[in-house]
């Protein structure tokens, strides 16, 4: 192949030539602060208003449960800090469920919340699949509990988790329900109207729109108390100038991908099936395994863990054949570490250094696909030779 295969959708995306067209009058023409009166910041404010009318309109939602942030961190952030800070200056809680394999995001934010700010957190366990169980969750409820924050999919190998029903579980309660849907944002229909969700965080540049800017609905009613203060932008939720351009694409972006979503799925679902079937098949059965559930998974995602192997050497031989691919998050590539994933799921020590992720993407072909697989042995064989030369 002349050119790289770029398989690492999960983290992050091209920017689709129609939202990058949206985008581009907000910096040349349009360039007021959407927060001043002029006739500038005006079409700046209008145009403001149309995205985050659009993304509620593909949500079911109301446009003021739309709020802009930098990022899809943020959103988690924002979402987690500012429901349980709200709980504590209301007296109606001070816990917090989330599970063991939610994005850094939520984990260390949760943990900071108990570690520097006193509130209780329950950390939920998962099967060998990475999925979390419904009567887990349910028995981790207390009187006091104000916030569940569970995953809709995870991002390193691509188990989808039962937010429906654990959000039906919250409000049985009483109990405010957040879903991590960066990974799952492009890949599932969302209505505000009929799912049990309270709070829903997106990062854009995972489905063709710009980095630096994220989402987080919140349903109406929902106090958060905010980490970010100075000028009360977003309703007082998210103070700071919106960028404008990046809202504007990021609504342009979510609707491409929703108006798309059946034939996209369609088309990752062929690809991912191929794939996972391929590099099972290329490589020896007893140096690899999938990771993640076999079928309830993310459409666009295929994981493997490789025995005895490092996922950055990996990598680095996938990359010298012209393949982009990730040994997890794109957070924690580069890091030699086991992945705590892996480890979560109960893997054996020899496993948890060779997570591989392949996650696939509107350009991709199955020609690609089979590229991939005819690689793989080869590449595998090369890292697993280096890997014993360096033991000796």
């Amino acid at each position: 192949m002349s050119t790289h295969i770029y398989l690492d959708h999960g983290a992050s995306t091209p920017v689709h030539p129609q939202v990058i067209e949206k985008m581009l009058p907000f910096w040349t023409e349009h360039y007021g602060n959407p927060s001043s009166s002029h006739a500038h910041g005006r079409s700046a404010g209008f145009a403001l208003d149309e995205a985050r009318r659009t993304i509620a309109g593909l949500m079911n939602a109301l446009p003021k449960e739309i709020v802009f942030t930098g990022c899809g961190s943020e959103s988690d952030n924002l979402a987690i800090r500012g429901v349980m800070w709200a709980a504590r200056k209301n007296n109606t809680g001070n816990h917090l469920i989330t599970s063991a394999i939610e994005h850094e995001a939520v984990l260390e934010t949760a943990v900071q919340l108990r570690d520097h700010f006193n509130f209780d957190l329950t950390i939920v366990g998962v099967d060998e699949y990475g999925r979390i169980s419904v009567d887990d969750v349910a028995a981790a409820i207390r009187p006091d509990t104000a916030l569940i924050s569970i995953m809709a999919a995870n991002n390193e190998i691509g188990t989808t988790q039962p937010i429906q029903a654990i959000g039906a579980l919250a409000r049985e309660h009483g109990i405010l329900c957040h879903t991590d849907a960066v990974q799952a944002a492009a890949t599932t229909r969302w209505d505000m109207q009929t799912m049990p969700i309270d709070l829903i965080s997106f990062a854009p540049h995972k489905f063709y729109g710009p980095k630096g800017v994220g989402i987080l609905v919140v349903r109406d009613g929902i106090e958060l108390v905010s980490a970010l203060t100075g000028g009360g932008q977003e309703d007082g939720r998210r103070s700071g100038t919106v960028n404008v351009a990046f809202a504007v694409g990021a609504a342009e972006a979510f609707k491409l991908a929703q108006e798309n979503l059946d034939a996209q799925l369609a088309h990752y679902t062929s690809l991912r099936d191929q794939l996972i079937a391929g590099v099972l098949a290329a490589v020896p059965a007893d140096d690899i395994m999938l990771t993640g559930h076999p079928t309830g998974r993310m459409p666009h995602h295929a994981s493997f863990a490789l025995k005895n192997l490092s996922g950055n050497d990996l990598l680095m031989h996938l990359d010298m054949a012209g393949i982009c691919a990730s040994s997890g998050s794109a957070c924690k590539t580069g890091d030699p570490k086991p992945s705590a994933i892996l480890e979560t799921i109960g893997l054996d020590p020899a496993w948890t250094k060779g997570g591989l992720r392949f996650t696939v993407g509107s350009q991709n072909t199955p020609a690609h696909i089979e590229h991939v697989i005819q690689a793989m042995p080869t590449v595998v064989a090369k890292v697993r030779k280096v890997s014993q030369l360096f033991a000796l």
